[in-house]
């Protein structure tokens, strides 16, 4: 995949033909997407026309491209924190990359065998890349660091990396994709080439879908209405009706609760949230649930033909949206944010879902 195959994003595609055409590439960039919006395949479709070896690098396979990406011991790899880099999973990424760069965090994280572990990028790794980066190029060109969640890189591990982020090597690139740029390192990405991946419109979804994976036309169609811009969460959709539904059950069922105010039954929806198998999934839910809810706020807007419902889904909707109060999904989303920042910093679940169920008991 080159530039010119990238549907979408035409601005970002244009100011990143226009870096290589006029020799002036950044020493670094950071992608900013929403997760599987198509960040890493534009940088792979960037790095092919850097290095002019669209082979190689769309196959994960040229010797001077370096990944970097957050990792923990898990079922695949067994090994002591401060020996744990990402060449230990390169096998497992490459193989999930090479065929979909659209791939989740989630599911790169389920391909790694490390689902509900807490993953980041640590101190070795950074001695790893400052290593790599000083050798002189195999093939006598670029070389290039693409960071996969540099908000997940500890403080240790991003102060040794400043100094090489700031004045690389001579024809070194970083490129870093980020889900969550205030969650960087001021230092770090104060030193980047911002870049904003937007979220693809449907027909765009619908059409990679089945440009790129062969995907039925109503197939497509119907999951370009639910993936909110994402090809990786419209991939899902497609492959894993089952998680959909599960999200739909209790998000349903907790609005039905609320719109009952009956805080009993929903409190037992928390326990069912704080039941999901992994902290990405409870945080998927967060995001499954805010989409849903700017579908709600559109439904009070008198806008459905903009809202991307998905078949099925105004008949629930559509009540909700009558029931609650005009200021409930813009209030909701606030306490959305706030559960998935608690799973993050491992609070105990129970807490997180409970608080959460209470907060919107008392905004519907």
């Amino acid at each position: 995949m080159t530039l010119k195959d990238i549907i979408g994003n035409k601005d970002a595609v244009t100011a990143l033909e226009g870096m290589i055409r006029d020799g002036r590439v950044p020493h670094a960039m950071m992608l900013y997407e929403n997760d599987g919006c198509g960040a890493m395949a534009l940088t792979l479709a960037f790095l092919s026309d850097l290095f002019d070896s669209e082979r190689k690098v769309s196959g994960l396979m040229h010797p001077d491209v370096h990944y970097v990406y957050p990792v923990a011991s898990g079922t695949k790899v067994n090994e002591k924190v401060e020996k744990l880099r990402a060449e230990l999973f390169l096998g497992y990424w490459r193989d999930l990359i090479k065929t979909n760069p659209y791939a989740l965090e989630s599911e790169i994280n389920d391909a790694f065998g490390v689902a509900g572990k807490q993953t980041s990028i640590n101190n070795a790794e950074a001695k790893e890349i400052l290593e790599t980066i000083y050798l002189t190029p195999v093939e006598g060109g670029w070389k290039a660091v693409v960071v996969y969640l540099p908000e997940k890189m500890n403080a240790a591990a991003a102060n040794r990396l400043l100094k090489a982020v700031e004045e690389p090597p001579e024809k070194t690139v970083f490129m870093m994709i980020t889900h969550a740029p205030e969650k960087v390192l001021q230092t770090i990405s104060s030193r980047c080439q911002a870049l904003r991946v937007h979220p693809l419109s449907k027909s765009e979804v619908a059409e990679v879908l089945e440009s790129r994976f062969e995907k039925e036309e109503g197939d497509a169609l119907a999951a370009a209405q639910v993936a909110g811009g994402s090809i990786g969460e419209a991939l899902r959709y497609l492959s894993g009706k089952e998680d959909y539904e599960e999200q739909m059950s209790i998000f349903s069922g907790l609005m039905e609760a609320l719109g009952s105010k009956d805080l009993n039954s929903a409190l037992n929806y928390a326990e069912a949230l704080a039941g999901l198998g992994s902290r990405e999934k409870q945080k998927a839910f967060c995001k499954f649930a805010a989409e849903n809810l700017r579908k709600v706020f559109l439904l009070q807007q008198k806008l459905p033909q903009i809202a991307g419902l998905a078949p099925g889904e105004e008949s629930f909707l559509a009540p909700v949206a009558t029931k609650c109060k005009k200021s409930f999904p813009r209030q909701a989303l606030s306490c959305l944010d706030r559960a998935a920042l608690l799973i993050d910093r491992n609070v105990l679940q129970r807490i997180i879902f409970c608080d959460l169920v209470c907060r919107l008991y008392s905004i519907f």
